[in-house]
């Protein structure tokens, strides 16, 4: 028995990153080691997979591929694995991955025994196995579509269109997006409508919601549009379950030699208020009145509108966390001290497990904590696309 760390060490360095995420694939599922990849994939990394492949291995990391196999799926635009834990914990084996970031691609590896492919518009569609649900957490870039609303053809040039491509090469019986609630608005909704549009033109009946992650137990208001097609039915949203967030105070760390306090004057506001969001605005720093382009009256206003100014009470739930590292915590009143949540805490407010791997560099963990997907909200999800559609 081989410890996968093992073979990785011994490996890296001698292949590119493509050529380390076809060894590493065919490690996980012995039938892709087997099959050549063009000009992306040498001959040696070819010969290396054919001859490795029977070896037994030992994936000595925290989220080792499942032992029963219920479905398998792929994990596109895969960032840190936020879809992939879940996925597998409800059964799933990942046949392909796909994330174009180094780093993310590097704690990727670390975590779950596989290095993924890089560049998806560079992957031929034919090499991609087979799969029962896609997963896709794709970016949102502008669509130069112009209100044409032809579907799949609206979308060329994007990197949807290759998601779109892949959908009509290999059926699968699920396909699982998610994106930002403005998706819904953007272009006066054309982008939207283009999805939509493609998905229905490939042969699938698509449906939507708006899901935050403060329904599935963890106190962060993030909103984020999920779009489930199928080609048997509509997927029924109405019978995921959703679970009630704990105040934010509830999930804080309690070793204080990470925090990082607020040593400047701030203002606390008087009796605040619960928002319908959950959020509890509770004051703000005191920070340099903007005067340009406000209306009289509200100047006072200006540092409250500021997200980076604004002060939010334990006893509600947290904004949405954003990817950059200056704005990525905000700041919390725990009812004595004014601080920024511990990186540690970001990753709770994402529903990450304790043992989960993270980048060494503190930049990429911002990064990526913000760019990932609430795994709670994921496993949910699955379990429900399960009983309905597989």
């Amino acid at each position: 028995m081989v410890n996968y760390s093992d073979i990785f060490k011994s490996i890296k360095g001698k292949f590119n990153s493509e050529e380390l995420a076809y060894i590493t694939h065919s490690l996980q599922d012995k039938d892709l080691g087997v099959l050549p990849i063009g000009d992306i994939v040498s001959d040696e990394a070819v010969s290396y997979s054919r001859s490795s492949i029977n070896q037994p291995i030992m994936f000595d990391v925290p989220f080792p591929p499942p032992q029963k196999t219920i479905f398998t799926f792929i994990d596109l635009f895969a960032g840190i694995g936020g879809f992939r834990i879940p996925m597998q914990k409800e059964g799933g084996r990942c046949v392909f991955s796909s994330e174009f970031n180094l780093a993310a691609q590097e704690v990727y590896n670390m975590n779950y025994g596989e290095y993924p492919y890089g560049d998806i518009t560079k992957i031929p569609v034919e090499f991609i196995p087979r799969h029962d649900i896609m997963t896709a957490g794709f970016p949102c870039q502008p669509f130069s579509i112009s209100g044409k609303m032809k579907g799949f053809e609206d979308t060329r040039g994007t990197l949807i269109y290759n998601v779109f491509k892949i959908i009509n090469a290999k059926r699968p019986k699920v396909v699982f997006l998610e994106n930002v609630k403005h998706l819904l608005h953007h272009d006066k909704g054309n982008t939207f409508n283009a999805i939509i549009g493609g998905l229905k033109n490939l042969g699938y009946k698509p449906s939507y919601t708006i899901f935050n992650a403060s329904d599935f137990g963890v106190p962060q208001n993030r909103e984020r549009l999920i779009i489930i097609a199928s080609e048997s039915k509509l997927f029924d949203f109405s019978q995921v379950e959703k679970i009630k967030a704990p105040a934010l105070r509830e999930i804080l760390d309690e070793d204080k030699g990470e925090f990082e306090y607020l040593n400047e004057p701030y203002t606390l506001i008087d009796s605040p208020k619960r928002q319908s969001s959950g959020l509890i605005f509770a004051g703000y720093r005191n920070k340099k009145i903007r005067k340009a382009g406000v209306r009289p009256g509200t100047e006072n206003l200006s540092r409250v509108h500021k997200q980076p100014n604004r002060i939010y009470s334990v006893d509600g739930i947290h904004p949405a966390l954003p990817s950059q590292e200056t704005s990525g915590r905000f700041w919390i009143y725990d009812g004595k001290d004014v601080r920024k949540l511990t990186l540690n805490e970001c990753y709770k407010l994402m529903g990450f497990p304790k043992d989960f791997i993270r980048s060494v560099c503190i930049t990429e963990q911002y990064r990526q904590i913000g760019n990932s997907v609430c795994v709670p909200m994921v496993e949910n999800i699955v379990k429900q696309i399960k009983l309905q559609l597989l």
